[in-house]
């Protein structure tokens, strides 16, 4: 008899949220034993009001990029400068993120998360009231802390307040908004500002905001440790140096002229990430714990799911760029076609909990991360003679494809992770997801600047974007190598997926 693992059943006989059950047809498996009578929640609202704040803030960040040049005109300032605003954001969520599980710990993980929305949409208010750049930045980067506490504390509470049995599904209700909002973003940029003014970007984040705080309010259980870990000030100060820096160097590498200053700043994050690795080792409660990469489930998730995160970060990048460049479509056309890839996302959603009962976690990975990176890789493969139902199906498989992958490793991180960690574990998965996503950007943009001087030219062609494509979804084909680590029956009470009992006689031919 197989011992079961202490994982999410037993944290969820522990809290409790009182939301009424859901009505669907669900898996259901045991729970542990002796644990007390379960009193279901309906995951559906709980994920939900995560993914609508969730939402807001991806949203908010696609949104703006394509109000940039109207801003700097507006502002008296070169179009180039504008990505201050971008990067005071991204800084922002370096530095928070780490902090966000030991404030959930010690005030309540409704508390802070009804506060992060409150922040945001304070900072929205002040970016929409801004006279110029500077003002501008100062804005963004309180909507950061805003947007910081959202991204890890939003999957601390769908953790803490949904059945276990539930988890695949909720998961896959969540990563739709990280999914949708990037490729939603441009199309509803264009419309505010060409037909209202660029300020109403920030303000409409205001009626999603106070609605969030209400249904957060009224659904959300307010969860917290009854002994807190102290505040690692000495790790938040390094991890913040560190991963600022390392971000802000990654995002630098795809801007022109600014490469000997990313590669300043990215060893400079080095230094600092060394130098918190030996603070961690020596603290006990480090801010971001790295003896949690003991646990196996959670360690192939964060390995296996950085290295898919560089191609879904490198995609929205390369992409729209070859299709406008390499085409010569407009960018309207452009928008018209990636939205492909939220179609794709949303046919995973209520697909991916039967997939992975049917197969389980382990082989739905390896076959789906080959597929996933296989779209991608025909992606480098598009040329302006294709049929355009052709190139939109091929997008609308990768995003099916890459959505589920994100579902997956969301949902398994977490299958041997103790009540107690789940704080930590959170704040830690989500640092790493940013991380891997800007990184993205970063290797894609390399690997399109060694085409270019391979090619010789000054613009990017075809065969650059070819080279560019190829390179980033070997990174994400390499998690093959991490997903067929994974033990055959991992998360199998979070799927409810089981092995088939061997034959009678066949242990004894062995």
């Amino acid at each position: 008899m197989r011992l079961r693992r202490r994982g999410l059943a037993a944290i969820n006989s522990e809290v409790r949220d009182g939301i009424v059950p859901a009505a669907d047809a669900i898996a259901r498996v045991p729970r542990d034993a002796g644990a007390p009578a379960h009193t279901p929640s309906n995951y559906r609202v709980t994920a939900l009001i995560i993914a609508c704040a969730l939402f807001m803030e991806q949203m908010d960040s696609t949104v703006l990029a394509t109000a940039l040049p109207t801003m700097a005109r507006d502002f008296g300032v070169p179009a180039t400068r504008m990505g201050s605003a971008l990067t005071s954001y991204l800084l922002a969520l370096a530095i928070f993120i780490p902090a966000s599980g030991r404030l959930a710990d010690r005030f309540g993980s409704r508390t802070v998360f009804r506060a992060a929305i409150l922040i945001f949409v304070g900072g929205s208010i002040l970016c929409g009231q801004a006279t110029s750049l500077s003002f501008m930045m100062g804005a963004r980067f309180l909507q950061g802390l805003g947007g910081a506490m959202m991204i890890p504390i939003g999957r601390l509470v769908l953790l803490r307040s949904v059945a276990k049995e539930d988890m695949v599904q909720a998961m896959s209700w969540l990563i739709m908004p990280a999914l949708i909002g990037p490729i939603l973003g441009p199309p509803v940029g264009g419309a505010i500002v060409t037909y209202l003014d660029w300020r109403w970007i920030f303000y409409l984040n205001i009626p999603i905001g106070m609605l969030g705080v209400v249904l957060v309010t009224r659904y959300i259980g307010d969860m917290r440790e009854d002994r807190p870990a102290r505040f690692d000030v000495p790790g938040f100060i390094l991890s913040g140096v560190s991963l600022g820096c390392l971000l802000f160097g990654f995002e630098m590498t795809s801007r022109t002229g600014e490469l000997t200053q990313a590669v300043a700043l990215i060893v400079i994050g080095l230094v600092a990430g060394v130098a918190y690795i030996r603070h961690a080792r020596r603290r006990s409660d480090p801010i971001l714990d790295l003896s949690l990469m003991r646990i196996p489930t959670f360690r192939l998730s964060v390995i296996g799911g950085s290295l898919t995160r560089i191609t879904q970060g490198a995609q929205p990048f390369l992409l729209p760029m070859m299709l406008q460049l390499g085409f010569g479509m407009t960018a309207a056309a452009s928008g018209a076609i990636t939205i492909a890839g939220a179609i794709g996302s949303l046919m995973m959603k209520s697909l991916a909990p039967r997939v992975l009962r049917r197969f389980g976690f382990r082989n739905s990975l390896i076959v789906g991360g080959l597929c996933s990176s296989g779209g991608y890789a025909v992606c480098g493969l598009f040329r302006p003679d294709w049929p355009i139902p052709v190139i939109f199906g091929v997008l609308m498989l990768s995003g099916f494809f890459m959505s589920f992958q994100f579902s997956a490793y969301n949902t398994i991180a977490y299958d041997e992770i103790p009540s107690s960690r789940m704080s930590s574990a959170t704040s830690f998965y989500a640092t790493f997801q940013q991380l891997m996503l800007s990184l993205g950007i970063c290797v894609g943009a390399a690997a399109l600047h060694v085409g270019m001087l391979g090619s010789g030219t000054t613009r990017p062609v075809l065969a650059d974007f070819t080279l560019a494509f190829l390179v980033v979804t070997a990174v994400s084909a390499a998690a093959t190598i991490w997903n067929r680590r994974f033990a055959v029956d991992a998360g199998s009470d979070l799927s409810g997926h089981r092995q088939t009992p061997a034959r009678p006689g066949m242990a004894a031919g062995r």
